[in-house]
């Protein structure tokens, strides 16, 4: 396998967008639980659940992204 290969990049640009994605979620969530005073153990499962759907979904598209832009050399 290349060193620089595509699907090396697209695993790269995933890993770090779920990442960055997750720590956005988690973030976020646990604001949206103490605003909107979600009770006891269901803060938890919300804040679980804004982690894991934020990580997918910009892990997602910066994924995607790397596969576009791994055609193009410049």
């Amino acid at each position: 396998m290349a060193r620089d290969s595509c699907l090396s990049r697209v695993t790269a640009g995933v890993a770090v967008g779920g990442a960055l994605g997750g720590a956005v979620g988690a973030v976020y969530g646990t604001y949206e639980a103490v605003r909107y005073k979600v009770p006891g153990f269901m803060k938890i499962r919300y804040i679980g659940q804004t982690t894991l759907g934020s990580a997918a979904v910009f892990g997602l598209f910066l994924g995607a992204g790397s596969l576009i832009h791994c055609g193009k050399s410049y």
